[in-house]
């Protein structure tokens, strides 16, 4: 700890930390409050590919989150910077609620695949017609790979299965804009001013927000919500900052010794 700089951000994922679905995790909003009245710029970064970030935004106002639209940085809005950039005509798996954040994107004749999670469209017409489109060599452009999330029901699929048939059937390699690669945790980063030595993230997810923030120089904090399961610490090394009970413990525990 001593080489590290003072706290100055704190990224915060959301469906899973702040909340699972459409009900709040206990005591999440009277501690976003907490952490909001501490000397420290707050983000919010999230891999959902479920719903635009407007969609995403009306789903934590009716939670009572006290957030703004430029506070959250979705790796929606990373693949739509890359589709720019490469400027090219994508074939969007995405669900449909998430295609607003794609609005004025070129579609028709498509020379390149975006996917994320998408269960009505992850069928075998479908996907077979992006299989055909990477073997005519179009990029792949995973919005993330994540193994499996949590809904009210349980764990479910994420896309990460279905990138990863698409990379072993065209023998190819997607680029992945998500959590928990490199350049995500830089760019949500961007506009704070601050070093991710000077930034920790809180998450569920041990390998996508906390070994992928770790990985660029930031703390990470899992909380044992959303789609965590026992002994997941174990699974990236080095190991969590820490590991806690849920969002509001590890805001306890950021108040108290990391400020």
């Amino acid at each position: 700890m001593a080489a590290r700089r003072a706290l100055k951000a704190v990224l915060v994922d959301l469906n899973g930390t702040l909340h699972v679905e459409d009900a709040a995790v206990p005591g999440a909003q009277e501690a976003l409050k907490r952490l909001r009245g501490a000397s420290v710029m707050v983000r919010f970064v999230t891999n959902t590919t479920k719903e635009s970030k407007q969609d995403l935004l009306d789903r934590l106002k009716k939670l009572e989150f006290d957030i703004s639209e430029d506070e959250i940085f979705t790796s929606l809005t990373a693949a739509r910077n890359l589709v720019e950039q490469k400027q090219v005509r994508p074939m969007l798996l995405v669900d449909d609620r998430a295609l607003p954040d794609f609005k004025g994107i070129q579609t028709s004749d498509p020379n390149a695949v975006v996917i994320g999670l998408a269960p009505e469209h992850f069928h075998y017409q479908i996907l077979n017609q992006a299989f055909r489109l990477l073997l005519d060599g179009a990029p792949l452009i995973a919005i993330h790979k994540a193994r499996y999330y949590k809904r009210k029901d349980g764990l479910a699929l994420g896309p990460g299965p279905f990138v990863t048939a698409l990379e072993y059937a065209t023998d190819t390699k997607a680029t992945v804009v998500g959590k928990p690669e490199k350049t995500f945790f830089l760019e949500a980063l961007r506009g704070t001013g601050c070093e991710p030595e000077e930034a920790v993230m809180i998450g569920d997810d041990c390998r996508d927000d906390v070994g992928g923030a770790q990985n660029v120089g930031m703390l990470g904090i899992l909380v044992k919500t959303g789609k965590y399961r026992a002994a997941d610490e174990e699974k990236i090394n080095p190991p969590p900052y820490l590991t806690c009970e849920s969002f509001p413990h590890a805001v306890d525990h950021i108040l108290q010794h990391l400020l």
